[in-house]
């Protein structure tokens, strides 16, 4: 079965909202699934990996800069 992919682009929002929003979004999605984040709050690059992996969810690749652009793939085991 293939697993499920979405995005949340958070682009422009203040931190924390990214790690609010993405913690939100994570919590409504089946197990499996992957989500991700798109973010250009420079705080972000430390808090989203470290508060999804707190609340239980797997960081499926390292965060990415590319630009302004923060990039994080998530996974909800």
């Amino acid at each position: 079965m293939e697993e499920k992919r979405y995005v949340l682009d958070l682009r422009g929002e203040p931190c924390p909202y990214p790690v609010v929003y993405s913690l939100q979004v994570l919590a409504e999605l089946e197990s499996g699934a992957l989500l991700e984040i798109l973010a250009d709050c420079p705080q972000s690059f430390k808090s989203v990996p470290e508060e999804v992996v707190k609340a239980g969810y797997e960081m499926a690749e390292p965060p990415q800069k590319i630009g302004p652009t923060l990039r994080f793939l998530v996974r909800k085991p």
